[in-house]
């Protein structure tokens, strides 16, 4: 049976899945997290390496000539070097929309978290301040009514669109900006500038490249909305950081909830972690067990597909 290893495997399943199915596919060995000193190491015999955020690049193939196939537990697959896995006809695969469902509901969950500020309150009544107040109801920050307000969806792929249903039966008004327009009534295909210049809502769905790479910067943030709030479950290097925090100092708009950052984990001088009216969770919107379940199932299958030679979810020739 051929050697498995996977390197980091905690984020995927920190102990509530089963790696059942997977050990009936070949001798596994599971690694929570693998530090650069011990890949080599831990892959030198491996013929199938499944990785999620280990890089694997030309050098470090040249020292694993047993590998055949790297499994990629994620969509994204700028990890790997798939030039240098081409010349050694290595076979890789990703998981392609997996948590189209988590990350729609977690952008959700950001935008709320903004406009109801469910935690603040729930906490000033464990405080006792309803208990003492004078009134039968307060509030400790103004509240909005997403009723007939603006979502634009930067990027309207399968979570784009999710998020623009769920925007809709809000009784939102939505607008996206795409490369390609996509024939859908209930939303409208607008120029960037119209978007902003629109939007109270300004949602990132877009994959991370060399042209979308820091496109939120201070000429962005300049055209929307001064009440308008931004959202990014994407990827965080689609932000300028520093022009964000300083937008949002100068109250330029009303505030940002962020699932991703440039750097994760973060470094302590990151700008936005002390910026005001900003909510960051720990890139942590496709952490459902469901999720994680059907990342699982799928890493399954394609390695199945492998072994069968019925290859699926191939990133390279």
């Amino acid at each position: 049976m051929p050697k498995i290893v996977y390197l980091d495997a905690y984020t995927l399943n920190p102990g509530d899945l089963s790696w059942s199915s997977l050990e009936e596919l070949g001798e596994l060995e599971v690694f929570d997290r693998t530090l650069p000193p011990l890949i080599v190491q831990r892959t030198e015999n491996a013929e199938i390496l499944l990785t999620n955020k280990v890089k694997v690049d030309e050098v470090l193939l040249e020292k694993l000539p047993n590998l055949k196939y790297i499994g990629v537990t994620a969509t994204g697959y700028d990890i790997i070097d798939i030039e240098a896995t081409e010349k050694k006809d290595i076979t890789v695969t990703n998981i392609p929309a997996y948590g189209t469902e988590a990350v729609a509901q977690h952008t959700f969950a950001l935008l709320l978290a903004l406009t109801n500020k469910v935690n603040l309150h729930a906490e000033s009544v464990k405080q006792g301040n309803w208990t003492n107040a004078q009134d039968w109801t307060y509030t400790l920050s103004p509240l909005t009514e997403l009723f007939q307000k603006t979502l634009g969806i930067i990027g309207f792929g399968k979570i784009g669109q999710k998020v623009g249903e769920i925007g809709k039966a809000f009784g939102m008004r939505v607008i996206y900006h795409s490369r390609s327009e996509k024939g859908i009534d209930w939303a409208e295909k607008v120029s960037r500038e119209q978007l902003l210049a629109q939007s109270d809502i300004v949602s990132l769905h877009l994959p991370l490249t060399s042209d979308s790479q820091e496109m939120v910067n201070g000429s962005f943030l300049s055209q929307m909305k001064t009440s308008a709030i931004l959202l990014n479950s994407s990827r965080g290097k689609l932000i300028d950081e520093m022009a964000l925090a300083t937008a949002l100092e100068n109250e330029n708009i009303a505030g940002a909830a962020l699932d991703v950052l440039s750097q994760e984990p973060p470094e302590e001088e990151n700008p936005l972690l002390k910026a005001p009216n900003v909510i960051i969770t720990p890139h942590n919107a496709w952490v459902a067990k469901e999720t994680r379940q059907r990342i699982l199932d799928i890493t399954i299958e394609n390695l199945k597909g492998y072994l069968s030679g019925n290859l699926q979810n191939v990133i390279n020739s």
